[in-house]
Formats: structure tokens, sequence, C-alpha cells
């Protein structure tokens, strides 16, 4: 029985399976040969595409399909020599021409089906070229390529098409500028450069979910404190305004939920501009994440501690203006007042800050709060009294929808609140005594 010809190699010598027994060291080689062959193949079919009026041959897409196989492999990466970008870079622009007289000519239906391969394996090519590869990441840099990829991922937005060959040229460049960014501050910042706001606000407005996850990916990976803070400009609050409205819809969206509480709750002044303008239930989602982050037990630096208490303050404000809005609670349904929604929220928060010593400290000074709190209790009980709702202490209750009323619970956790924040501070303690509240435990 005739056994089965060895599979060959772009150097057209036989690729070796795994456990062949063959040292590593002439399996290397052979890598090495592969992507030199590839790259000369590489070269020619980059040179005959960017002919005017040359048409894509298939053999080029295989080419490119083969080098994205190869840089799987650390040694390949390692051994890719600048042409192959140049000609990479080639194939793009030619390809970007294409598209940008199909958007021109929108009138007339042109085929592009090839073209969009070949788009999405030249950026898988670049994408496998850059992980844990340096060298590549600053040539591919200093060739300019992040400035083309921008540019053509902005015209795959402008077709508007559906089908997902388009998709997956659209994704496969995302994780491209990813894997380009990926402990590169040198990139990261290129990145942003050409990238900021338009490019994210593109994509993370964009129906498709891998692609705004994908984005995600690339903002977090880009953003730093300094960069956070030109988020603060007018135009650019939009982005981060985006990133929360995409954490809403994507609930599981880990890199969102990154963005949010490693990057934007760590500048209070971007928090405050960006609660001004949410609405009642992207509020609630905001001091979610906030309550998500102030319950983490990590150590914070200096920095970051003022930044925690700047917005404490904050939030400390928020409550003291909206606190009485609980009390249309006792005869709204489970959902219908927002605000008053919102303002539950804020008192969870700020109980889970005075539970932590250092922002305990602080807000005990913050003015009126412990006033506000004390009232709010007041007011509350008095509600319970005057009719049966959820503050009646006796209130029982007759249904699932009413154990989970979002008002039950709210007398009690203003009482921890007044008992933290008067707790080992005499002059709060007199401060309840006097409004006749009583000294309460702490927590």
């Amino acid at each position: 029985m005739r056994g089965h010809e060895p599979k060959t190699g772009p150097s057209g010598r036989a690729l070796l399976p795994p456990g062949s027994g063959q040292g590593a060291g002439l399996r290397a080689g052979m890598a090495v040969a592969d992507v030199r062959a590839l790259a000369e193949q590489l070269g020619c079919a980059a040179r005959v595409y960017g002919v005017p009026g040359a048409a894509l041959s298939p053999g080029c897409l295989e080419t490119v399909r083969q080098l994205s196989g190869l840089f799987r492999e650390t040694l390949p990466r390692e051994m890719a020599e600048e042409s192959i970008f140049q000609n990479l870079l080639a194939i793009l622009m030619k390809t970007s021409r294409e598209i940008e007289l199909a958007c021109k000519d929108s009138c007339e239906s042109v085929n592009l089906d090839m073209d969009l391969l070949l788009i999405a394996e030249c950026f898988r090519c670049l994408r496998n070229a850059c992980v844990h590869c340096a060298k590549n990441q600053h040539i591919i840099r200093n060739l300019q390529l992040i400035d083309v990829s921008v540019h053509l991922i902005q015209l795959l937005h402008e077709l508007e098409n559906e089908q997902e060959l388009l998709l997956t040229a659209f994704r496969c460049s995302l994780q491209f500028l990813g894997n380009l960014a990926a402990g590169n501050e040198d990139s990261q910042n290129s990145i942003w450069k050409c990238a900021f706001p338009d490019l994210f606000l593109t994509c993370l407005n964009h129906h498709d979910a891998k692609i705004i996850a994908y984005c995600c990916m690339v903002l977090f990976t880009c953003l730093n404190s300094e960069k956070v803070r030109e988020l603060l400009e007018q135009k650019n609050l939009n982005v981060a305004l985006a990133v929360l409205k995409v954490y809403r819809k994507q609930l599981e969206s880990e890199w969102s939920f990154l963005i949010v509480t490693d990057h934007l709750l760590k500048c209070p002044e971007l928090g405050k501009a960006m609660y001004a303008k949410l609405s009642n239930q992207e509020r609630i989602t905001l001091l979610e994440l906030i309550m998500a982050k102030i319950s983490e037990k990590n150590q914070v630096t200096s920095e970051e501690l003022t930044g925690i208490l700047k917005q404490a303050d904050f939030l400390a404000n928020c409550f003291q203006e909206k606190c009485q809005t609980v009390l249309r609670l006792t005869s709204a349904s489970k959902n219908e007042d927002e605000e008053a929604l919102v303002t539950i929220r804020l008192l969870d928060v700020l109980c889970e800050m005075t539970s932590n010593n250092r922002q305990l400290e602080h807000l005990q000074t913050c003015p009126g709060l412990l006033e506000t709190a004390v009232d709010t209790l007041r007011l509350t009980h008095l509600a319970g009294k005057q009719a049966t709702n959820v503050f009646t202490a006796t209130h029982s209750v007759t249904g699932e929808g009413e154990i989970s009323h979002p008002a039950v619970g709210v007398k009690s956790h203003l009482i921890r609140l007044i008992g933290n924040l008067c707790y080992k501070n005499k002059e709060n303690q007199d401060k309840c005594k006097s409004c006749t509240c009583g000294q309460t435990q702490h927590k």
C-alpha cells in the first residue's frame, strides 16, 4: 500500500509532522526557509497587484494566509524582515483605493469579496506578527501602517455592508491594533493619535458585539492617566459615555468594565462630568461600578486616595441634594421613580465608603452629610407612621414583588451611615444627640 506523500512548505521542503523525531534546530531552519520563500512570493505578488488596473490573484491571498500561519510561532515572527511588512502595506494601500472607488460609485454594484478576504488576511498576518515581538511592532509603526489601517477601518465602516466578509476584516483590523499596542507605549501613543476620538466612537457605537469588544480592548490598552484627562474635553466626553453604554448593553464585557473601573473612575473630574450627562438608569449603572471599585481590598496610592476622596465629596453632595426623593417611593411602584432609585444607590455607595477608615475619616467632616442622613431617617420614619407603606416598621410583606422593593432597607442603610459617621467621632455623636437621633452603633 502506497504511503501518503509528505506535505511541503513554500521552500519545497517537507513540513515535519509532530513527533517526527527530527531536531528542533532542523525544524527551526526549515521555518526560516519557509518565511524567506513566502517573503519572496509576497514581494512578487505585491508588485504585480500594485500595477494600475491589475486584478488580485488567488496566489497573493494564499501567500499571505501561509505567512499568517507561520507567524503563530515565535521563531518565524522574530525572523520576519521589514520587506514583508512593506509589501503588506502596499497591498493594504491598493485595497484601500479599491474600496474608496466603491464608496464613491455607490450607485454601481462592485464585488469586493476578494478585496475583503485579502484585507482580513493581511490584518491577521500583522496581528500574529506583533505577538510578543517588539521588533515587529517597531517596524510596523515606523512604516505608518497605523495611519493606513485606521483609514481603512473607517472606509470599511462607510461601506455599510452587513456581509460577514466585511465584519471579519473589520474585526481582524482591531485585533491587529490591539496586539500592536500590547506592551508597547510608543505604539499606544501612535494609535491614540490616529484613532482618538473618531475611530473609537465609530467602533463603540457599532452594531457588531465583537467589533465593540475589540475596540474596548484597544482603548483599554492605550489609556493612561494623561489620556483619560483628554476625555474631559466636551468633544471627547462622548467616548467615555459610549463605554458606559457598552457596559450597560453587554454586562459581561470585561474590557468595558475595566476601562471604567481601572481608568475612568480614577479621574474624579471625569466621573463628575459623566454623571451630569447620564440618564437616571445610566447613573445607577455608574454607581454600581463605583461600588464594585471601592469594594476591592487593593492597596491604593496617595494619588488614588486623593481621587477617591474627591469622588466621595461629589457623591455626598449628590445625596444631600436628592435625599428626599426616596419619600416618593411611599406611593410609587417599584421602578416608577428612577431619581429615587439613584438616591438609594448613592446611599449604598456612601455606606460602603464609610466602612473604609480613610474614607470614613474624610466623610465624617463632610459639611451637612450627617444632618441630612438624620433628617432623612426622621422623614422616612414619619412617612411610615402616617400610612402603611415600605417605610412602616410593621409593614407586612405580602408578595415577592414587595420583598424586592428597592425602598426596603433604606432606613437600615440610613442608620448604618449615621452610625459610621458617628464612629469614634465625639463631635458627630453630639450632633446626633442634639437632633434627638440618639447614639447609634457603628456598622
